[in-house]
């Protein structure tokens, strides 16, 4: 009855590993272990864990880093903004410069000199701005205010 002793399972197991062992010392090699132990699986569970834990807040830091580097670029460019807008302003303070854009954009001449007005050139409001069927466009802006003034003192 010791053959009784051990269920069938049991036995075909123990054959197993006897001809797997056989089967190992034949060719050289080791045999590998095809369960996880308990202690690789803690591992891996704590693994994930920190992994799981620590996603959000280094996304977070990312994301963060790229605003301060966007408002960084901001900053230099309201600078360069500013800088640009204080050239200008000193500029607008220098009387002769403010005469050369009197005289380029409004065609203001100085006493005792000749304005000349020649449509079609560059620089021209016909050109800048395209053609007008009433013709305001082709001469200097005051002509335009008085014609206005005049059209409507005619209306009343």
């Amino acid at each position: 009855m010791a053959a009784d002793r051990f269920s069938t399972a049991a036995r075909l197991k123990a054959l197993g590993q006897q001809a797997q062992a056989r089967v190992y010392r034949a060719t050289g090699r080791r045999p590998r272990r095809g369960k996880l132990t308990g202690r690789a699986a803690l591992l891996a569970l704590t693994v994930c864990a920190l992994v799981v834990a620590l996603a959000y807040p280094t996304r977070q830091y990312v994301a963060q880093r790229a605003q301060i580097a966007d408002q960084r670029r901001q900053a230099e460019a309201q600078r360069r903004e500013v800088d640009r807008l204080r050239e200008a302003k000193a500029r607008w303070s220098d009387p002769e410069f403010v005469k050369s854009q009197a005289r380029e954009h409004l065609h203001y001449v100085m006493p005792g000199e000749t304005g000349y007005v020649l449509p079609g050139l560059p620089g021209d409001g016909a050109a800048r701005h395209g053609s007008d069927p009433s013709g305001a466009t082709d001469r200097p802006w005051y002509d335009n205010l008085w014609d206005g003034v005049n059209s409507s003192d005619a209306r009343r």
